[in-house]
């Protein structure tokens, strides 16, 4: 590869501030007004497009799953403000509400089940009788304004800085100071305390030398990038009852769409009967790679008009009237560095129930080998090795190869995030770094900030039960999966064989 050397130059300082976040999907996001609410007061929020919430609402990534495990809600905090601030806003929000989870009642069964996720499933041997899961699909442009929202409730802490891309550390020693961005302005510099990586792609703490993996293993889903588009002008409530009375209905969708576009892709419900989005997997694609990045664009927008015909001809009861409703202006991304932390999370985690220390969220999740029921996620599995002033919670997280398809999805996104908000926020207050930040004030504050966590006196004293209730069901641990894991048949790592 030829190089070229870049002339040394002076770079202006653009501001300087307590707490910087690089990113402002749902991470940064929930990173900075965590932060606020925790009591910091000079917050710099930095996102390189025009609108907050990432893949949430601008991938349209427009449901978050498993929210809840039988009848407790688990991801809460400010993953579940986003749906009740929006819950009176007319098609904004769709999802069995919180007084109806764990409900097994056989019309509400029926009437949810075929909205994807919004009821337990039996995968891989399951032992949950089918109830109601909090799932939620939510209108993305409904959510970029709640977002702003809530960044102007706390204006006073949080400096908003759209258009603005953080793309380099600035370093002494092992010591993270600020970051560079690039911006209509040129290149500048901001100086902070502490720096929180959200980009989601780990772009700031591979930069500043911290251990990391790229990519994941191939075949897995987070090694696969999409655009999402929506269709509009179809019934839903028709799809699904032609694909409940048809045989052989759903391969047959499944296998031409494949065919069609050249690529995994299925439809998926919105929040609107009359709407639905088309999800896709471009598999062994880099998050962090022009030409895969180039390629998932093209090939998504080259395929749309003959998958939106083979619609139109195979499902005409539900599509007849369809047409191409928008396409989501950024990629989806799911996976490309991985954080090797002071924790790696591993499918042990999830087989094993582990139990941590330092644990930030407690959250259900879309793994089977525990029956969706909670993992504890700890704070060494967003607190990079080596460096300092540093935090990267978010999809880029400390995890291995398996674990990371259940943890970088956007309920863990908003969770990690949230923490780390308050760790940088606790570590300013009392003059300590993040790496030797008071762990348990951190969760005392979480648990203030309607975040569930175990084995914290502060949630105890608001619902005991939530303990009780996991213990009842051992934890999701009598599942197939899990039961082979524990007896060593196989390793967890072959979970997809099982």
């Amino acid at each position: 590869m030829y190089t070229v050397i870049e002339a040394q130059r002076e770079i202006p300082v653009y501001d300087s501030c307590d707490i910087l976040v690089v990113g402002g999907g749902a991470a940064g996001h929930s990173a900075a007004i965590a932060a606020a609410r925790a009591g910091a007061k000079n917050v710099i929020l930095m996102e390189r497009y025009g609108y907050m919430g990432g893949d949430a609402t601008g991938g349209y990534v427009i449901m978050v799953p498993k929210l809840s495990w039988y009848d407790k809600s688990f991801v809460r905090g400010i993953q579940e403000e986003w749906f009740t601030r929006m819950k009176d806003i007319p098609g904004a929000v769709m999802g069995p509400s919180l007084d109806k989870i764990g409900w097994t009642d056989p019309i509400y069964i029926n009437q949810w089940k075929s909205i994807h996720d919004c009821v337990s499933r039996r995968d891989f041997g399951g032992t949950q009788e089918p109830c109601l899961v909090r799932s939620v699909y939510f209108e993305p442009n409904q959510l970029k304004i709640e977002m702003d929202n809530m960044l102007r409730e706390h204006a006073d802490s949080i400096k908003v800085m759209y258009h603005t891309w953080g793309v380099r550390p600035i370093m002494e020693g092992s010591e993270v100071k600020g970051v560079f961005f690039e911006s209509k302005e040129g290149r500048k510099a901001i100086l902070a305390k502490t720096v929180i990586d959200a980009t989601g792609d780990g772009d700031i703490y591979s930069q500043a030398g911290a251990p990391h993996h790229n990519l994941t293993e191939a075949g897995l889903r987070s090694s696969a990038t999409a655009l999402v588009w929506r269709i509009g002008g179809i019934s839903w409530d028709a799809y699904t009852h032609w694909m409940n009375s048809t045989e052989g209905a759903f391969k047959m969708v499944f296998e031409g769409l494949q065919k069609i576009a050249g690529y995994r892709t299925m439809p998926l419900p919105s929040n609107q009967n009359d709407i639905c989005w088309m999800n896709n997997w471009l598999y062994e694609m880099n998050s962090a790679n022009v030409a895969d990045l180039t390629q998932t664009e093209m090939k998504v927008r080259e395929s749309i008009r003959r998958v939106l015909d083979f619609l139109k001809e195979t499902i005409p009861c539900a599509f007849r009237d369809a047409f191409l409703y928008d396409i989501a202006p950024q990629l989806g991304a799911r996976c490309s560095r991985r954080l090797i932390g002071e924790y790696v999370m591993s499918a042990n985690d999830f087989a094993f129930a582990n139990q941590f220390e330092d644990v930030i969220a407690w959250h259900s999740t879309i793994c089977q080998i525990n029956d969706c029921g909670p993992v504890e996620i700890p704070y060494r599995a967003i607190l990079p090795q080596k460096i300092e002033n540093l935090l990267a919670p978010g999809r880029h997280l400390s995890a291995d190869k398996a674990s990371i398809d259940w943890l970088n999805l956007i309920p863990q996104c908003v969770g990690t995030g949230q923490a780390a908000g308050v760790a940088a926020a606790v570590a300013v207050e009392e003059g300590t770094t993040v790496r030797n930040v008071n762990i348990k004030k951190v969760q005392d504050i979480l648990v203030e900030q309607d975040v569930p966590l175990p084995r914290n006196d502060k949630f105890r004293a608001k619902d005991p039960t939530y303990e009780e209730m996991v213990k009842a069901h051992n934890y999701g641990l009598d599942t197939e999966m899990a039961r082979k894991a524990r007896e060593g048949a196989k390793g967890v790592q072959g979970y997809r064989q099982w």
